[in-house]
């Protein structure tokens, strides 16, 4: 039979070769397969998502809250007369500037000058009689019963006496504080009667704006704090907070806030609309976008951030002010490290690579696809 002719040498050192190799890559080292990394070296983490992160310090503020209100005058009274009779003198105008104690109105006083000099002679009787009386009391001639009458007559003549020159003294009716007679409803020769209105004063030389604040901004409301009147035709009045009440309305559960304002111009600004815009005391405060505010499932605005181990954090706050560009909050650790993009694509408690503003470019996961 034929000889088996063997495979030539260089077939036999290939075949060898891989042999080795492969027992080389069968009982290597098995360190490289271990699960766990050597000791003193960390594994590596996969790929943490990047976001734009920017530190922000808290900065003073001073928040200013805005109400709607209508301005009052600083007095105004209702004019009423104390007596009745025929109007017999009317000084002054209707829109006329009166001053404290200058006549207005003058009612005919009739018999009440004659009433007033036969109660004065019946006092000055009463009050003989009484000398009298208390002389004969001392000599025991009169009754102690008898004197206590004619005490009791002279206090009737008295109160006779007073009681008539009040209504003469009503008759004349004067202003009780300077101001402007705003508006007159009687004519001359008119009877009026007890308790009629005839007229209005008013003081308007200061302006109280009146409105109503929400139960969570009276809280932070004094008086004395400084306001601002903004007036529809767009000027402005100085002023501050006058009263600020200590009981809400039970329907709308706001509270009555007065700013008082002076009104050098003497302007005809009572009855009118304003806007109140009263400066609150200074907190410190984040300025932030208002798109990186977000709501929990509790309702609660909450912002998210970093901290110190890069890992995310969200925290409540409080919205101070806000307009369309920038929103001002409370509640943020000073300084803080801000997720401004990427805030919607990461979850609380995640690590994460923080990436500053100047060094993310515009191709980065981060920059193309993420969400405030």
């Amino acid at each position: 039979m034929p000889r088996r002719r063997l495979p030539p040498f260089p077939a036999l050192l290939a075949i060898g070769l891989v042999i080795a190799l492969l027992a080389w890559l069968l009982l290597g080292d098995i360190q490289g397969f271990r699960d766990a990394p050597p000791e003193g070296q960390q594994a590596p983490e996969a790929d943490a998502p990047r976001v734009e992160v920017a530190i922000r310090d808290a900065e003073p503020h001073a928040p200013t809250l805005v109400l709607q209100g209508e301005l009052e005058a600083y007095r105004e009274l209702e004019l009423r007369a104390r007596q009745s009779g025929h109007v017999a003198t009317l000084p002054v105008a209707e829109g006329s500037r009166v001053e404290a104690g200058e006549l207005m109105l003058a009612l005919a006083r009739e018999e009440l000058p004659a009433r007033l000099a036969q109660a004065e002679d019946d006092l000055a009787l009463a009050r003989a009689e009484l000398a009298g009386a208390e002389s004969l009391l001392g000599r025991k001639l009169i009754s102690r019963p008898d004197y206590l009458r004619r005490q009791a007559q002279t206090s009737r003549a008295a109160a006779e006496l007073a009681a008539l020159q009040r209504q003469l003294d009503d008759t004349r009716l004067e202003a009780p504080f300077s101001g402007t007679l705003d508006r007159l409803d009687v004519e001359l020769g008119e009877l009026v009667q007890v308790g009629e209105a005839w007229g209005r004063l008013l003081d308007d030389s200061r302006l109280t704006a009146v409105a109503w604040a929400p139960q969570r901004d009276a809280l932070t409301l004094a008086a004395g704090q400084p306001a601002e009147l903004r007036l529809l035709d767009g000027s402005r009045l100085s002023g501050e907070v006058s009263m600020v009440a200590r009981r809400a309305e039970e329907a709308t559960r706001s509270f009555r806030v007065e700013v008082s304002a002076d009104n050098p111009e003497g302007r005809r600004l009572a009855g009118a609309s304003a806007t109140l815009a009263i400066t609150l005391p200074e907190r410190r405060v984040h300025r932030l976008s208002p798109a990186l505010l977000a709501l929990d499932p509790a309702g609660e605005l909450v912002v998210k951030h970093l901290d110190a181990d890069d890992r995310v954090v969200q925290t409540p706050v409080t919205l101070v002010d806000a307009d369309l560009e920038t929103a001002r909050v409370s509640g943020l650790p000073d300084p803080v490290r801000l997720i401004t993009l990427g805030a919607g694509m990461v979850a609380v408690g995640e690590r994460v690579t923080p990436v500053t503003a100047d060094s993310v470019a515009s191709t980065t996961p981060a920059a193309a696809g993420g969400t405030r």
